[in-house]
Order: C-alpha cells, then sequence, then structure tokens
C-alpha cells in the first residue's frame, strides 16, 4: 500500500520531500485532488520536489501516486469499519481501551501492508537457498537480534542447521567460516548497522547465499544481499524503529519457516515428530490439594 510505503520512507527523506510527505498522509484524499504544481504550493516546496518525492518511492510519475493513493482509499472505504479509523499517537490521558485499539490497529496495518506488498519472488528464492543450505547463519543486534534468535529457533526446530549470531566477533568468525553452500539472513530495520553489514559482506565474500531482512531496500544491507525482503512499521506513541516493526518482521521469518518446511518436508515432519514430546515432557503437573 503506497501509504504505508510512504510512512516507512519518511524518516529517510530530505525536509523538502518530508513536507510533502507529510501532507500526503495527513489527508490522502485531498492529495488525489489537484497537480504535482498545487501539492509544491501547497507544501511550500515546487513541483519539482513533488517529482523528487514520487521518485524516491520508486514510483514513475505523480500520476502514478494518484493512482495508488485513489486505489488505496477505495479498498479502505470497502473493507475497514469506521473504528479503524485511530491513529498512532497515544496521549497521556488516553483511556486503556484506547491505548488497546491503537496498539492493536498499528500491529494489524503493519501486518497488513507486509503481507500484501511481500515480494512473492524474492521470498520463494530466500526459502529455496534455506532449504537446500548446508548450514544457516542468522545475524541481527538489539531488537533484530531477538528476531534472530526466534528465527533460529523455529528453522533448527525443522532440522536446518541454523545458528543465531548477535555477537559481531562471533558474527564474523562463523561468517569466514562459510561457505558456497552455506547461507545467511541479516536482520535490520535502518539496513545501516555495522554488526550486521560486516558479517553479512564477509558471508557474500565466502560465497553464501545471502538474504536481507529489512524496512529500508536502499540501505547498506538491503544492498549487500541477493534477496531483499521488506517490513513494515506499526510504530506507535513509545514505540519506535525495530519496535514498531518486529511483528511484521515476525510474519516474514514464518513465511519462510513454513515455506522452507514445505521444501523439506520430509525433514521437516521428521524433525517435528522427533521433538514434539519434549515441551510435555517438561511440562508441571498441578498439585493435588
Amino acid at each position: 500500500m503506497i501509504t504505508a510505503r510512504i510512512r516507512s520512507e519518511l524518516p529517510r527523506m530530505s525536509g523538502s520531500l518530508r513536507k510533502v510527505g507529510e501532507l500526503v498522509l495527513a489527508d490522502p484524499a485531498a492529495a488525489t485532488h489537484g497537480s504535482a504544481a498545487e501539492l509544491g504550493r501547497r507544501t511550500g516546496t515546487s513541483q519539482a520536489t513533488v517529482t523528487r518525492f514520487c521518485r524516491a518511492l520508486g514510483l514513475e510519475s505523480y500520476q502514478q501516486l494518484l493512482i495508488e493513493l485513489a486505489q488505496e482509499q477505495g479498498r479502505a472505504e470497502a473493507e475497514e469499519p469506521p473504528s479503524a479509523a485511530l491513529g498512532p499517537q497515544i496521549g497521556p490521558d488516553d483511556a486503556l481501551d484506547q491505548v488497546i485499539g491503537v496498539v492493536a490497529e498499528a500491529d494489524l496495518r503493519a501486518l497488513r501492508h507486509t503481507a500484501e506488498l511481500l515480494d512473492r519472488e524474492a521470498l520463494e528464492r530466500a526459502a529455496q537457498a534455506l532449504a537446500r543450505a548446508r548450514r544457516i547463519d542468522v545475524y541481527g543486534v538489539g531488537g533484530s537480534g531477538i528476531v534472530a534468535h526466534e528465527m533460529q529457533a523455529r528453522l533448527f526446530g525443522i532440522g536446518c542447521a541454523a545458528h543465531a549470531w548477535t555477537e559481531v566477533h562471533a558474527a564474523e568468525t562463523s561468517a569466514a567460516l562459510l561457505t558456497p553452500s552455506d547461507a545467511v539472513v541479516a536482520v535490520s530495520h535502518s539496513g545501516a548497522t555495522r554488526e550486521v553489514l560486516e558479517p553479512l559482506l564477509l558471508a557474500a565474500e565466502r560465497g553464501a547465499a545471502t538474504v536481507a531482512v529489512t524496512g529500508d531496500l536502499r540501505s547498506p544491507v538491503a544492498q549487500a544481499a541477493d534477496v531483499r525482503l521488506t517490513s513494515f512499521s506499526g510504530e506507535t506513541s513509545f514505540r519506535r524503529g525495530n519496535f514498531g516493526t518486529r511483528h511484521s518482521v515476525l510474519l516474514i521469518v514464518d513465511c519462510l519457516y513454513a515455506r522452507v518446511a514445505q521444501l523439506t518436508y520430509e525433514r521437516a515432519t521428521a524433525s517435528i515428530a522427533l521433538t514434539s514430546h519434549i515441551a510435555d515432557g517438561h511440562a508441571a503437573r498441578p498439585r493435588r490439594r
């Protein structure tokens, strides 16, 4: 969805481009009326700035922006109930029901946008690379490190030799030992985290297949990878950056996991069967009174 793309790109835009993006997001319906020159005047910029804004979104023209905004508005009117018009801001006096509604709607919106815009061809290429890999490294630090461990746990549970590396020295040591038979997944919301980029570059030098999961397709991490998968943010007050995007990144991880399990069906089902009893064996029983 075009508004999700604008929201994702906005933090990386210059002052004049940001003005255009903020006005479009503030009133997408109004933005569909008028010319590029008029939108430039309303934002205190220019027609050329509006054109650059469209190109920054990967659009060929201002006309394409109008078409995508109109299509999105039509889908929203047809599909979303009136209660879905909650914004991302949480005020100090908001009731608890409002807080829950804002957070839930932000997460649902991020999941919808990620699912709709997820590059199917890229996802398939990534899953194929992981399915045939001898070994899989997953790189991530901070909030993305939590996702890296989650991805390792899922892949490991279906028989993949996966390991999450969240410390740069250990990650680079592992990357240096990779071969063309291996694969790497680099997780970074900004796509600019050095501790993720450095082992990714080293893994690529070693010939491993590389996959990036990031919120910015133009970022260094995305550009260094063979395959790029994009997440969208469910930001609200108090939830910025990778905290806001966590659910949509986990959706991508889930899709990758499910597709890899499909592609390695016999191994995956056998691994699940061999390990399914473990959690039950460690469950505490209620004490009799």
